[in-house]
Order: structure tokens, then sequence, then C-alpha cells
């Protein structure tokens, strides 16, 4: 692994992870649609194409591409972490040691870790501010949005678990700000998932021989 510890959102965070296919977009990357008849498995979804043409451009490019609009709700989340960190460092007792970007040595994979936990945990950290999401996610305890990012985290770094932390200040009045699942490390999911991934490479390499190698007239 490479470790580039520029802090999140920092103009270096972005620089270095461009071209890279990281964790936050794992779900995309694995994202198809409904097989047809006769079909095992579905085709690519268009936000999995839209993605792999992202990442294949970035790599010529060597930076970002698209103009990242920082909304509130992301404002608010940067603002939120420190709360949710000291928070969880309460609830727990564990030592977190800050890391940054992690990247595979082909610069091909990449994961940006909330926090690393001894030798075998780490820390994800989502602020939760959507109704909808607080309700679906805390509430229901649906997971889904964050498993192939909490896993893929556990493929790149090896470890055995993750503690996915869910804070959602709307909910302190309750006492039910934060919540903490953890995780522990599913082979036959990672397994799977690298499986995807690998696909998902190959289409960022077809897209790159494409527009490095297709004749100019």
């Amino acid at each position: 692994m490479i470790i580039n510890n520029e802090p999140q959102g920092s103009e270096g965070w972005l620089r270095a992870r461009a071209g890279c296919i990281t964790a936050s977009r794992y779900k995309d990357a694995r994202d198809r649609l409904k097989p047809c008849k006769g079909e095992t498995r579905g085709k690519p979804s268009a936000k999995c194409l839209a993605y792999a043409a992202q990442v294949a451009v970035e790599r010529i490019a060597k930076r970002p591409i698209d103009k990242t609009f920082e909304s509130w709700q992301m404002r608010e989340g940067t603002e939120q972490e420190p709360l949710a960190r000291a928070a969880y460092d309460i609830e727990t007792g564990n030592i977190v040691n800050e890391a940054g970007l992690l990247t595979t040595d082909d610069g091909m994979y990449g994961y940006s870790s909330d926090g690393l936990i001894g030798t075998d945990g780490l820390l994800e950290i989502k602020t939760l501010l959507s109704a909808e999401r607080i309700v679906r996610v805390i509430g229901e305890g649906d997971l889904s949005e964050y498993l192939d990012q909490c896993m893929g985290g556990l493929w790149l770094t090896n470890r055995k678990w993750i503690d996915l932390v869910l804070w959602a200040p709307a909910l302190v009045g309750i006492g039910r700000e934060l919540t903490i699942h953890r995780i522990d490390r599913d082979e036959a999911a990672i397994e799977a998932l690298e499986a995807d991934l690998i696909d998902f490479a190959a289409m960022v390499k077809k897209n790159e021989t494409l527009l490095v190698e297709r004749p100019l007239y």
C-alpha cells in the first residue's frame, strides 16, 4: 500500500485519488442493470459506465476532471466529523490513528480511511443529515449503502474489522446521535467485490486504450 496523508477534501488529496477507483465509489463500480431473459448477470448501468469513463480520463490527465460542488450537507459533514470521532473515542476507549488515502502500488484502487485502530481495525464515519436517511439507516438498520466501501477498506488494508460510525446530530435530544456497527471481515463478500472491481478496472483500461490508440484521422 501507498499512504498519502493529505487532508481529505484538500487539493492534494483530490489529485492523489484522481484516476483511482476509490472505495466510496465501489458501489457505483459494481452497479448493474437487472439481467435480461437468458442473462446470468446484468449489463453495467449508466452510473457504472460514467464512472469508468471518469477514471479512465483522470488516469490520462493525471488530475481530477469533475468539479466537485460542495453542498451544505458536505460542509456540515466535514464540520461534524471531529464531534463524531470524539464521541466514538469516549464511547469505546479505542485509540484511533488518523490516516489519509491508501492506494495499491499501481494506483488502481484506493481507500480513504477515517482512522486505523490497532493492527486489526478501521474506522468509517458517516454523518447523516437527511431525515429519510436517518430513518432508513438508523431506524431500519439499512447499511447497504456503505457495505462495499467498508468491505473494500478491509480488502485493501487486510484488516479484520471496521467500526461504521453513524452520526446523526438531529437525534441528540433523545441520546441517539451516535450509533456504532462493528462489521467483520467477510471473505466471501470480499472475493465477490474483488472480482467485480477487476472487471471494472478492465472497463477503465479499455476506455484508456480507446483514447490513447484511436487514430487522429
